[in-house]
């Protein structure tokens, strides 16, 4: 009973913490951490034990899987190369200097071991790069390569981070022998999560009913992920190789109705998974921090150690991987010329840590085959929780500062380009009323009235094009405002007939979902 309302509580403060977030405008994420730490020093709280074997299985696929599958697969190839060599190569440079450097700096910690805490802090986190950068506008390109580079890099770091392990506990690493290793779960995931992809979009496709959908949904990143790993292979780059499939592909195959619920449950299983891990960490750093009390000083030197080498590894990456290929490759230079140097400074300090790289200390191995403890796993816990922290609050926190100081603006080219397909989608609509056979199969009168109506949207869509919409496009706002409180007035009437006994409950629901479809869309895209 006493984990139940452990879990009821910690609900609570994670719905607190959204609000308070939106109201401060502070980041989820940075309060999340924060909020862990603080749950640290509650006494008395029980423990919610987490099997290490499970916590890939129950956080990776569902948070993975709604990132690869509403990332912009055009911006994710037209971006390729910059994501693969921030999502590789960045990560195996970040893995190894920071094993190197633990490992020099803590004393008995294996080199293995410190590849493990290498590979877990390595990969900056999706949620947490565009939770902040969504309250900032910034170019497109940024984010693409941003969330691109968080979607990849996590494949590349819990596969060093598996081998890693499994070195820990076999007591031996090969270099050479990971290296064909790590192809050949890599290939092998990819091909796991092609296959995921191509068979759920066929099943998908001959369905039409909204709950089997989006059950359907829900399953697909855990049955994807247990199929690969059961196969030897990669499940996270299956997950993130199957949500990539579906995602350009769910257009086509989804229903209406499924596809504005997909979204929004996915969007509620991120949110509670997220909140979930930064506030687990609180309730075990009680005991963590047992096991280093008296090493406060020197500790202290190895998490400054490690938040520097993360950070320092990563602008200095970004540097080298952005000029010297364009200074030495004549073809990669007229390609992709020199990007400007502001763009290049951002991404260089966007390497806030986030869920994932908690997920991944969580799981560790609480004892090796022999019954020793993991070793350094305490000390790995806490320096991740301290570098997530750090990067958070210190790149985090200074991000929106930076991006003003650097004088970097959003290029409004999502804002553009919906503008075009609007006004073409909208003329297309017109053209097909104009067509002979929609005159002999409808009403004369019924067309018009949905002609006018395609005009109207036409004639808003020229006021904003003409007006320069700015980075806060509005159609037509007076009309806007007008409707929202039509809409009220109506809710408050189809409310007051159910209450006199008019209509039961079910016609107010429908009647409801219609209203609130109707302000949706006034409202944007959530």
């Amino acid at each position: 009973m006493e984990t139940f309302e452990l879990i009821i509580f910690l609900l609570i403060i994670i719905a607190a913490l959204a609000h308070l977030s939106r109201n401060v405008r502070v980041p989820y994420p940075v309060l999340l951490v924060v909020a862990g730490l603080c749950i640290s020093f509650i006494p008395h709280l029980p423990r919610i034990r987490i099997p290490p074997e499970l916590v890939f299985v129950i956080f990776f696929p569902p948070l993975l899987y709604p990132a690869a599958l509403f990332t912009s697969w055009r911006d994710f190839r037209a971006n390729l190369r910059a994501i693969l060599l921030l999502a590789i190569g960045l990560v195996l440079a970040t893995s190894t200097a920071v094993a190197l450097v633990a490992h020099h700096l803590i004393a008995g910690l294996p080199l293995a071991a410190g590849f493990v805490l290498g590979a877990i802090v390595s990969p900056p986190d999706a949620v947490a790069v565009t939770a902040i950068a969504d309250q900032i506008r910034v170019p497109r390109r940024i984010i693409a390569i941003l969330e691109g580079e968080s979607l990849v890099n996590d494949a590349t770091a819990l596969v060093i981070y598996r081998f890693a392990v499994a070195a820990v506990i076999g007591g031996s690493f090969s270099a050479s022998a990971a290296s064909g290793m790590f192809l050949f779960v890599s290939a092998g995931g990819i091909g796991v999560g092609l296959a995921s992809g191509w068979i759920v979009s066929h099943i998908q496709r001959r369905l039409n009913d909204p709950p089997i959908q989006i059950t359907i949904s829900l399953i697909n990143p855990f049955l994807t992920y247990l199929i690969a790993e059961r196969c030897g292979f990669s499940g996270v780059l299956a997950v993130v190789t199957a949500g990539l499939f579906l995602g350009w592909r769910v257009p086509e195959i989804i229903g209406p109705t499924s596809r504005l619920q997909i979204h929004t449950i996915w969007e509620m299983v991120t949110f509670l998974l997220e909140g979930f891990l930064f506030l687990f960490i609180g309730l075990e750093l009680p005991d963590i921090i047992q096991t280093i009390s008296g090493r406060w000083l020197k500790f202290g030197g190895y998490v400054g150690a490690m938040v520097a080498t993360v950070i320092l590894v990563r602008i200095l990456w970004v540097i080298v991987a952005t000029y010297v290929p364009r200074l030495l490759i004549p073809a990669v230079r007229k390609k992709d010329p020199y990007p400007d140097w502001r763009h290049v400074t951002l991404i260089a300090w966007t390497g806030m840590r986030g869920a994932d790289s908690l997920a991944a200390a969580i799981a560790l191995p609480l004892v090796l085959p022999n019954g020793s403890p993991f070793p350094g796993r305490d000390e790995i816990l806490i320096l991740t929780f301290c570098v997530i922290f750090a990067t958070l609050v210190l790149q985090g926190g200074t991000l929106p500062m930076v991006i003003r100081w650097l004088g970097i603006k959003g290029d409004n080219l999502d804002d553009k380009e919906e503008h075009i397909a609007r006004t073409k989608a909208n003329n297309a609509a017109l053209a097909f009323l104009a067509q002979p056979e929609v005159k002999r199969r409808y009403d004369s009168d019924i067309i018009e009235r949905l002609r006018a109506e395609y005009l109207d949207r036409l004639r808003e869509l020229e006021i904003c094009g003409s007006a320069g919409c700015g980075e806060e496009p509005e159609f037509a706002p007076g009309f806007d405002d007008l409707e929202r409180e039509a809409l009220t007035i109506e809710r408050r009437m189809i409310i007051a007939l159910r209450n006199e006994g008019a209509i039961n409950d079910d016609a107010l629901r429908s009647i409801q979902r219609d209203l609130d479809l109707a302000e949706a869309r006034l409202d944007g895209p959530v």
